[in-house]
């Protein structure tokens, strides 16, 4: 074990001590970064002792101390010099335990030690990942199974609302996509997890959609409104008892035959409410929730939401779910949609709808695990991103969409656990180099590397990519803030892979 916290104490030498940020660093921060190097140096020789007790009878161990002693003196070695040394100390670790004295034995295995190292080489490589894997605290979770069964209670419930207004004016609802962490394999805690799902609207009949790009200022995403418009339905043949055309019916002979409209319920002048339309269908699932048979084993609790149908579903004493039900406009056939989630703006009208990527990132994580290697650690990273950005001012969508940049720049094939901590290495390198020119490009804007199976609209591939550290350019204290914040995070990846928590 301290062999193993020895080689982590190696390999935060290269993410503690990168190159420096530029120079907008105070002193009270370079004073902070002196103290945890002083640290860190005790930790690595309180370990370092540990590691010489238990090996006394080893002489050879003097070698590991002299490099360590020269890893202090050298932290800006080459990434592959340190990987050696990995390697090569596991593999002394591995071959430690004591050998045989027989001479006739030495002899009958020396002609298979070309063979053996070749494959203790590739072992080394694996224990690494392992040893990673194994040490740090990683959520217990069984994300593919609570899914499945999310997307069937959600089914069912969409299933019973589509009875509940197959004759009415509201908008249509269409089967529900599972978006966000959850149903993208991973998410960064084990408890408090929110599952989240899209359930697509197409407007009732004699409605139709047009949706009008609104201003984006500093939004990091751009912003539409749905405009409603009412549709003649005179010149289709109908039976008698069916609808009533809204254009060209007296108003008297539709308010007392007919239900109104959509522009009369959820809409506030001629554009569709989100805040309506969520207090709409929170009313609506409460009433679908009472005809399922589920809800006589289960408990279902509205939750406070201004734009999505957010609840909790309890069965007796056991682990609840926390689902939220968003509602989205489909793009004519692309997977990008006009959602109702919320945006970074401290106000949000309510006839705005945000530009959303979430079914695209879906469909793209789900591209990477076909093409990826089984033992892939991209959702790792994931995972270990989104554990130390917690209470600082980066956000999850942040550090994803540097994933999914390296994701398709890296060969998949060099995301497997062995190369665990040079993907962490060029997260954090990525991210750094972002904040120095202020500049990260939303992954779905102007990229030719999006999977051609992604379908997007056709401004988004020649569209000048939109800028997620927009607002580092426009508010200075903001960069300075952020370049501070780089070095704390840098510093709890150091923390997280010595101590696995």
């Amino acid at each position: 074990m301290a062999a193993a916290k020895f080689l982590a104490l190696v390999v935060q030498s290269i993410i503690q001590y990168p190159q420096m940020v530029g120079d907008e660093l105070d002193e009270a921060t370079r004073e902070r970064m002196r103290q945890r190097e002083e640290f860190l140096s005790q930790e690595m020789t309180r370990l370092l002792q540990e590691m010489e007790q238990r090996s006394q009878e080893q002489s050879s161990f003097a070698w590991g101390a002299l490099l360590f002693t020269a890893l202090q003196q050298w932290q800006f070695w080459a990434i592959a010099g340190v990987m050696l040394l990995f390697f090569g100390l596991w593999w002394w670790l591995r071959k430690r335990s004591p050998e045989p004295d027989s001479s006739s034995d030495e002899e009958s295995s020396s002609s298979d030690a070309d063979q053996e190292e070749e494959e203790d080489d590739s072992d080394d490589a694996n224990d690494l990942g392992r040893f990673f894997e194994e040490h740090i605290q990683w959520p217990v979770q069984d994300l593919a199974t609570e899914c499945r069964a999310v997307k069937a209670v959600v089914a069912d419930l969409i299933r019973v609302c589509q009875v509940l207004l197959s004759n009415s004016f509201f908008p249509v609802l269409q089967p529900a996509i599972g978006v966000g962490s959850a149903f993208e394999g991973w998410s960064p805690r084990e408890e408090d997890i929110i599952y989240r799902l899209l359930v697509p609207l197409q407007p009732p009949r004699g409605h139709a959609f047009h949706l009008e790009l609104g201003t984006a200022r500093e939004m990091l995403a751009r912003n539409f409104c749905i405009r409603v418009e009412l549709e003649c339905t005179c010149t289709r043949e109908r039976p008698a008892g069916e609808m009533l055309c809204f254009l060209h019916h007296p108003e008297e002979e539709l308010r007392r035959n007919q239900d109104p409209s959509l522009l009369g319920t959820l809409c506030t002048g001629s554009y569709l409410d989100v805040q309506k339309t969520a207090r709409w269908f929170q009313i609506l699932v409460k009433a679908a929730w009472v005809v399922l048979p589920e809800s006589a084993q289960r408990r279902l609790t509205v939750l406070p939401s201004s734009r999505s149908c957010k609840f909790r579903v309890t069965k007796g004493n056991s682990k609840s779910l926390c689902i939220e039900m968003m509602f989205g406009v489909q793009q004519g056939d692309s997977d990008i949609f006009l959602s109702s989630q919320s945006t970074e703006a401290i106000f949000t009208p309510s006839t705005m709808w945000t530009e959303s990527c979430a079914v695209a990132e879906v469909k793209f994580f789900r591209h990477v695990a076909r093409q990826a290697p089984h033992d892939s650690f991209h959702l790792r990273c994931l995972q270990v991103c989104a554990r130390i950005l917690v209470g600082t001012g980066f956000s999850t969508y942040t550090l994803k969409t540097v994933v999914m940049h390296l994701l398709t720049t890296i060969p998949l094939s060099g995301w497997r656990g062995r190369d665990f901590l040079l993907r962490l290495q060029d997260i954090m390198r990525y991210l750094r180099c972002c904040l120095e020119e202020k500049r990260l490009d939303h992954f779905f804007f102007g990229n030719e590397r999006v999977p051609e199976e992604i379908s997007l609209p056709p401004d988004f591939r020649t569209v000048e990519p939109l800028n997620l550290f927009q607002r580092l350019v426009q508010h200075p204290a903001t960069h300075a803030e952020a370049l501070r914040e780089f070095v704390e995070l840098r510093d709890r990846l150091t923390r997280l892979l010595i101590y696995g928590r």
